[in-house]
C-alpha cells in the first residue's frame, strides 16, 4: 500500500480544483490551464506563501494572476541578477589570471606550481584539493572548446586567460582562497576590497549563481554563509535584531550590496532601474498584500533604492 504521504500525479484540471479548495480565485480557468502547462503546477505554487495563512488557505482576494506576477518576478529577478553575476565572472577570471600570469608565467605547469600558493600546513591540503579540481574541470571541459583544444594541440600547454573559460565560478571562488595574501590584495584591490571581504563575497555569489542557473525560487533565498557588514548597512539605517542587520546579510538585498562593490557603477546603475521597474510592475498587479511584504521576503529594506547613489 502507498504511504499517505506519496504524491500521485494530478491532472491540470485536478491542479485548479485544489488551488481552489485553498481559495484562489481563478477567473479565467482556461488561461489558467495553459501556463500550469507550460511553467509547471509545482514551480508555480512554489510561491503561494506569499499569499497564505497559517492554515495554508489563500488570503482573502487572492487571484492567480497575483500568483503567476509573483513567479515571473522572481523569473525576472534571476535574469537581472544572472546576467550581472556573469560580468562579475568574467572579471574576476581576467584579473586573476592577468595578475598570476604576470607574476607567475603563461604556461600552465608555472602558473600551477603548488609553490605559487599558500604553503602553511594548515592551507597545503585545500591547495592540493583545489588545483586536483582545477586539473580535473581542464580535463573535462578542455576538449569542449576551440581556444583550449587550440593550445593544447599547437602549444601543448593552456595560457590561464583562456583555462579560466573552463573554470566554473565555484572553483574560482576556492581558487582565489588558496592564493598567498599578497596575491589575493592585489586582486581585491581592484575592487577597493580587502582579500578576506572578497574572498566571502565570491564564496556566497557562486551559491546566488547556482540558484539562478537552475532556475529556483530566488527571491526568498538564505545562504548559509553571512556578507560582512559594510559601510551601506550602516548608512541604509537598515535596523538589527539581537545586534544583527536585519537586511542585506544573506538575502538577496546581500547580493546587491555586494555587486555594489564588484560591478562598476554604470552596471549597477542599470542593474537597479531594472530591478525597480519589475517591483513596480509586480506592485501594480498584487493588491491582496503590501509592497513592503514583498520586499521584507527578498529582505530588501523599504529604502534599497538608496543604495545607488551611496558612495
Amino acid at each position: 500500500m502507498a504511504s499517505s504521504k506519496t504524491k500521485i500525479f494530478k491532472t491540470i484540471d485536478e491542479q485548479i480544483t485544489i488551488l481552489r479548495h485553498k481559495g484562489l480565485t481563478i477567473d479565467d480557468p482556461e488561461k489558467t490551464k495553459n501556463i500550469l502547462l507550460r511553467e509547471n503546477y509545482f514551480f508555480i505554487s512554489g510561491y503561494r506563501h506569499l499569499f497564505t495563512s497559517q492554515k495554508d488557505k489563500f488570503l482573502e482576494g487572492t487571484t492567480f494572476e497575483e500568483l503567476y506576477a509573483t513567479f515571473i518576478f522572481d523569473r525576472k529577478l534571476r535574469n537581472i541578477f544572472f546576467k550581472n553575476i556573469l560580468i562579475v565572472e568574467n572579471n574576476i577570471k581576467s584579473i586573476i589570471s592577468y595578475q598570476l600570469s604576470k607574476k607567475y608565467g603563461f604556461r600552465d605547469k608555472d602558473y600551477l606550481n603548488p609553490q605559487n600558493f599558500q604553503e602553511d600546513k594548515l592551507a597545503s591540503r585545500q591547495v592540493k584539493d583545489v588545483l586536483n579540481k582545477v586539473k580535473r574541470q581542464v580535463s573535462v571541459n578542455g576538449r569542449q572548446h576551440t581556444a583550449t583544444m587550440h593550445y593544447i594541440d599547437n602549444y601543448g600547454y593552456i595560457p590561464m586567460w583562456v583555462l579560466v573559460k573552463v573554470l566554473s565560478f565555484g572553483i574560482m571562488s576556492e581558487f582565489y582562497g588558496i592564493l598567498r595574501q599578497d596575491d589575493q590584495q592585489n586582486i581585491a584591490s581592484f575592487y577597493k576590497l580587502e582579500a578576506p571581504i572578497l574572498e566571502k563575497y565570491l564564496s556566497i555569489i557562486s551559491n546566488f549563481r547556482n540558484v539562478c542557473a537552475h532556475e529556483d525560487i530566488l527571491y526568498d533565498h538564505r545562504t548559509q554563509k553571512i556578507i560582512p557588514d559594510s559601510k551601506y548597512h550602516e548608512q541604509l539605517n537598515i535596523p538589527k535584531i539581537d545586534e544583527v542587520y536585519k537586511y542585506g546579510k544573506n538575502d538577496l538585498f546581500g547580493l546587491v550590496i555586494m555587486l555594489k562593490s564588484l560591478l562598476s557603477a554604470e552596471e549597477f546603475s542599470e542593474m537597479m532601474d531594472e530591478i525597480r521597474l519589475e517591483v513596480e510592475i509586480l506592485d501594480d498587479i498584487v493588491s491582496v498584500i503590501p509592497l513592503s511584504k514583498i520586499l521584507q521576503k527578498i529582505g530588501f529594506p523599504d529604502n534599497w533604492y538608496e543604495l545607488e547613489s551611496l558612495e
